[in-house]
Formats: C-alpha cells, sequence, structure tokens
C-alpha cells in the first residue's frame, strides 16, 4: 500500500522545515510548495494528495480558493487551513468550503500532529468505504446470479426492470434459493445502491424481541433495556430494509408493520415520538402467504401491501441446465479459498447431481462443493467422490423392500432419509397425488406430509412451478 501523500503549502519556510521533518519521520509521503502555482504543479501528478496542509494568506493568492481548486481536483482530499490572522468569517468559509480544520498561528505541534492523524485516518476510512462499495457492487452485479435457464433470465430481467422503483418487492421461493442474493440485487442496482441494506430475519428472532429489532426501544421500555436503542427501519433511512421469512411474523406485528409500510413512520417501543423514514422495503418467504391469508395466519391487507412486484425465485431442480455452471462457479470460488484444485466432474457424477432433487437448493449445491473441494483436493470430481444420496441409486438401491447394503457400506441417515422419499413418493403415485389420501395411507397428518413434501422437493412428474 502506498504512503499517504501529504502537501504543506506555508511561505514560511522555517514551518514547512519542522512539519516536513516530523512528517516525514512518520513514514508519510511529504512535499511542499510556497506557492499556489507551484502547489498546483505538484498535484497534477498521478499519486492523489491525501491531505493539504494550506496557509490562508499567501503571496500569490488566498488559501481557500486553493482549497476548492484541490476539492475540485481530488474531492476526497482533507485539508487543513493555517492563519495567522484568524477571524470567525474566515473560519466559518473555509468550513463551509470544505476544510477539516482551521488552525490558528502559532499553534502547538503536538495538538496539530493529532489533528493531522485523525484528518488521515478520515481520509482511509473513505477510501475503505469506497472501496467497500465497489466491491458489494461489483458482487451483486447481474452477472453475478449464476444461470442462463429461461427461469433465472426471468428473474433477472424482472431485477432490471423494478431496481429504478421504490415499489415494495415480495421474493418468494424455496429456502436456499437466493432470495436474499435478489433482494441485494435489487439494491445494489438501485438509485438507493449508496444507502444501507439492512437484512433482518423474522423467523430467527423471538417474537417478544422482533418490534424491539424492527423499530427501536427507549431506555426502560421494558427488563433489560438499559439505553436508547435504533430499530432496523430507522438504521435502513435512505436504503432498503430486507425483510426475510416475513410469513413468520406474529399477527401482532404485522398490525404494526403494515402501518409502518402504509405511513414510512413508527414509534418506537417505550415511546410517544413518531419516527419517519425514507426506505424501500424488499420482502421474502419460502411459504405460500395466499394460503396463509386463507388460513387466517397471515393479515390480507398487508399480504397486498408487500405483493406489489412479486418475484418467484426458481428451485434448482427447475433449472437444471444450470448445475454444470453453478458447479464450475462453486469451484472456482473455494479452490481460490480453500487452496485446492478441482479441475471439474465427470459425466457420470455430473449425471447424479443434475437428475438429484435438491430440495436445499443452491445452498445445498455450494455446501457439497465446498465438501468435495476439501476431501477430494485436486482432479475431477468422480461418482465414488459423491456421498451417497446424491447416486442416484447406482451403488445402492432405495426400492422399499429390495434395500441392500454395499460391501463398501452405506450412510444411515442417508438411507433412512432415501427410503422415506421412496415410502412417500409410493403413496403419493398409488392415490394419484393426492395429499389427503397419501396422509391416510401413511398414518400421517396431512401438513406433516406436506410439508415433507416441500422439504424434500417432491414434485410430480413433468410438473413445473411457473415464475
Amino acid at each position: 500500500m502506498r504512503s499517504q501523500r501529504v502537501l504543506i503549502l506555508d511561505d514560511e519556510s522555517s514551518l514547512r522545515t519542522a512539519l516536513f521533518r516530523v512528517l516525514d519521520r512518520k513514514g508519510l509521503n511529504v512535499i511542499t510548495a510556497n506557492k499556489i502555482e507551484e502547489a498546483k504543479v505538484l498535484c497534477q501528478g498521478d499519486s492523489p494528495v491525501d491531505l493539504a496542509i494550506v496557509d490562508l494568506n499567501l503571496p500569490d493568492g488566498d488559501g481557500i480558493e486553493f482549497m476548492t481548486y484541490l476539492k475540485a481536483l481530488t474531492p476526497a482530499t482533507e485539508v487543513i487551513i493555517l492563519t495567522g490572522h484568524a477571524t470567525i468569517e474566515s473560519a466559518i468559509r473555509a468550513t463551509q468550503k470544505g476544510a477539516f480544520h482551521f488552525v490558528t498561528k502559532p499553534f502547538n505541534l503536538e495538538e496539530l500532529m493529532s489533528l493531522i492523524e485523525k484528518a488521515l485516518t478520515h481520509k482511509k476510512l473513505q477510501q475503505e468505504n469506497q472501496q467497500l462499495r465497489s466491491e458489494l457492487n461489483k458482487k451483486y452485479k447481474f452477472d453475478q446470479i449464476i444461470g442462463t435457464s429461461d427461469q433465472i433470465q426471468n428473474v433477472l430481467r424482472m431485477i432490471e426492470r423494478v431496481a429504478d422503483s421504490d415499489s415494495t418487492v415480495l421474493v418468494t421461493g424455496e429456502s436456499g434459493t437466493g432470495k436474499e442474493l435478489i433482494a441485494r440485487a435489487i439494491h445494489y442496482n438501485s438509485p438507493r445502491a449508496q444507502g444501507p441494506f439492512v437484512p433482518i430475519n423474522c423467523g430467527a428472532i423471538p417474537s417478544e424481541l422482533l418490534e424491539s429489532e424492527l423499530f427501536g426501544h427507549m431506555k426502560g421500555a421494558f427488563t433489560g433495556a438499559i439505553a436508547n436503542r435504533v430499530g432496523r427501519f430507522e438504521m435502513a433511512d435512505g436504503g432498503t430494509i430486507f425483510l426475510d421469512e416475513i410469513g413468520d411474523l406474529e399477527p401482532s406485528l404485522q398490525v404494526k408493520l403494515l402501518r409502518a409500510l402504509q405511513e414510512r413512520s413508527f414509534e418506537p417501543v417505550g415511546s410517544t415520538k413518531t419516527v419517519s423514514v425514507n426506505v424501500r422495503v424488499i420482502a421474502a418467504t419460502n411459504l405460500n402467504l395466499e394460503d396463509a391469508v386463507e388460513n387466517g395466519r397471515f393479515r390480507e391487507d398487508l399480504f397486498y401491501r408487500l405483493n406489489v412486484i412479486p418475484i418467484t425465485v426458481p428451485a434448482l431442480r427447475e433449472r437444471k441446465t444450470d448445475i454444470p455452471l453453478l458447479l464450475n462457479h462453486f469451484m472456482d470460488i473455494f479452490n481460490k479459498t480453500k487452496g485446492r484444485g478441482l479441475t471439474g466432474i465427470t459425466s457420470d457424477a455430473l449425471d447424479c447431481l443434475v437428475n438429484y432433487p435438491w430440495p436445499g437448493n443452491i445452498r445445498e449445491l455450494e455446501n457439497l462443493v465446498e465438501r468435495m473441494t476439501i476431501l477430494k483436493g485436486q482432479g475431477q470430481v468422480d461418482i465414488s467422490d459423491l456421498p451417497l444420496k446424491y447416486k442416484s441409486g447406482k451403488t445402492a438401491s432405495t426400492e422399499i423392500g429390495g434395500l441392500e447394503i454395499p460391501d463398501m457400506g452405506m450412510d444411515f441417515n442417508s438411507a433412512v432419509d432415501a427410503y422415506e422419499n421412496a415410502l412417500i413418493l409410493k403413496a403419493l403415485e398409488k392415490t394419484g397425488w393426492n395429499r389427503n389420501q397419501a396422509a391416510a395411507l401413511l398414518r400421517l397428518n396431512r401438513t406433516t406430509l406436506v410439508e415433507k413434501i416441500k422439504k424434500k422437493g417432491l414434485t410430480p412428474p413433468n410438473e413445473i412451478t411457473p415464475i
């Protein structure tokens, strides 16, 4: 990393020399000038000035005017103005023009050095924040969402259309399909990209704490509230709040969220003061909210308030042509981060993965590739490198009544899972995919069977969930 560059612009030779020596000993790249024209020449190079220490009154002009010129050239440069003839007017003028600080001569060198360190730290933080923003923008560009299938391309086109608006978006899809990635892509390709993106998982926080997390609280509002706390809505002011697993929200909080969405305002817990915010709301769920509305578990008015622009993220089994691309993508990532050298996957192993139903979707695929990268390490992934449940019956039978234990052994949990899948599929096939009748055959509650079908990603032959 380059040394931070400091310009000293002052017509007092002794002051320039003293500051040069002190700053040079600290490892800074110091340049000096006694006139504005000389300083302008020094600032024209490829290496920008991080901090300028500028005298207010110079032989060929005004130090504040030079600061204006410098900030037009490199807006992130910090400037400390020095003067032996300070006035309130000049101090206000310097501050309004963007000076970091205004120092009166004669000054205490230790105090000035402390001020210089603060200015350089501030500049460094600005650079790091700018770099982070750049990395985030790069990370969440559309081309970072991997896939050429029609299903995922439809999603990308929808993101492109809605990113510029401020409308509320409801992202639906099974767990592990990348709903938060879609939400971030919308945010970082929108006019709010420089504002905060604040996620909150509504299903991961106990209901008694969730209101405080969303809206904040005042000191003493409840036991343990030892200080005021800003909620996620207020943190997201000027940006986007992402309400993940919105279907798990308790009915009492649904009412308060509805008001916040309608009025873009709320009261922190224990406060009578209304807080107004400018936020875009993106919500996500793996539940069918329309069914939840019919069953009385989710407010209809809140559903329609959230469902302004619906985006459905397809399950991985619905975009099988993307599996090879995703495999290569994750292999590249884990080869770099884990220091390994996987070169690809054999056709037999790829066939197994393409035909696997992927109940955990892309998250499951990513975890599998990470595991293979660590355990295999080098070369091509073959069918023998895959865990049992991904092998599509090539090393063990999953037929009911025909289960065999291979000589090489088997994974008990995977075999039980496969056997359960086979039982459920047999019952569904026998009843023409009538879930009520299948549940009766298996002596299960219908809701239990439906949750198992959803979790395992089981679908009737040729059924495709529309986007």
